[in-house]
């Protein structure tokens, strides 16, 4: 079984930055995509961006521009580098992976616990 722990999150101010991270432990043979989505109090989560194992990256168009996705394969480390945020960014981002485990089952329903980040002066 797979183990997504997010960090980095936190208070910014409106223009800040900060770099979210998403490390994940377990029997992973590979991991296929991982990717980030958030949730606003009172709204649906919403998907952030996509990052898969070749590389290819795909942005929400409500962060593109300001927001990269990348990861470190060997590490199955995924981060998010935000930069001017703003207060409507304000949300617990989770991460989210598809992975292969050593047996060969697959997962694409694998979830960490979020990780918050807030957006005000």
């Amino acid at each position: 079984q797979v183990q997504l722990v997010e960090s980095g999150g936190g208070l910014v101010q409106p223009g800040g930055s900060l770099r979210l991270s998403c490390a994940a432990s377990g029997t992973i043979l590979s991991i296929n995509f991982m990717e980030w989505y958030r949730q606003a109090p009172g709204k649906q989560r919403e998907w952030v961006a996509t990052i898969f194992s070749g590389g290819k990256t795909n942005y929400a168009d409500s962060v593109k521009g300001r927001f990269t996705i990348s990861r470190d394969n060997p590490k199955n480390t995924a981060y998010l580098q935000m930069n001017n945020l703003k207060p409507e960014d304000t949300a617990v981002y989770y991460c989210h992976a598809a992975v292969v485990y050593y047996s060969g089952r697959y997962d694409d329903d694998c979830w960490g616990q979020g990780t918050q980040v807030t957006v005000s002066s």
